[in-house]
């Protein structure tokens, strides 16, 4: 389909981490406002249903201890150490994180929630801390089997700052 002539043309997409010589660079927030961002992330694991069962029967503990408390704490302090991991990420002082896990059938899904009033976004800190709870789940269950798969990681909610982005379920 044609594009209307009186519709504006955006501009196209630019890496926000790219001086004008197109060197990496921290992106400059200073002259920003500081608002309430919020970030949501998940990341869920695919199970073997041996794994699974037994997960279930044991109240999900293994021998290395408790599954999911461990977890929770990891996820809690990898949101928390994004900047030392991922390049040109802003420290922050993060207000709020939360990790949530459930279990269903073959599936665990890890849903880490975190908010800061600050400058700059709280996508990274959120993605990490699913991550980094579901690295350890993997950690603690890969005794039982290395046929478990995290899948799925990923954005499903961000507000504050220039837009907001809601995942469509």
């Amino acid at each position: 389909m044609p594009r209307s002539p009186t519709r504006a043309r955006r501009p196209a997409p630019r890496l926000t981490h790219l001086d004008p010589a197109n060197r990496p660079a921290m992106v400059d927030v200073a002259g920003k406002d500081a608002t309430l961002r919020v970030a949501i992330a998940e990341a869920r694991l695919k199970l073997p249903r041996a794994v699974a069962t037994e997960l279930r029967r044991t109240g999900h503990r293994t021998r290395k201890g408790p599954v999911f408390d461990t977890a929770i704490i990891a996820g809690v302090m990898g949101a928390k150490r994004t900047h030392e991991l991922i390049p040109f990420c802003h420290p922050l002082g993060l207000e709020h994180c939360s990790i949530d896990i459930e279990s269903a059938g073959s599936e665990i899904r890890v849903h880490c929630r975190v908010a800061v009033h600050h400058r700059t976004g709280v996508e990274m800190e959120a993605l990490a801390g699913a991550t980094v709870a579901a690295l350890t789940i993997y950690d603690m269950c890969k005794a039982l089997s290395h046929d478990i798969e995290i899948v799925g990681i990923r954005l499903v909610e961000k507000t504050g700052g220039k837009r907001d982005f809601r995942r469509k379920a």
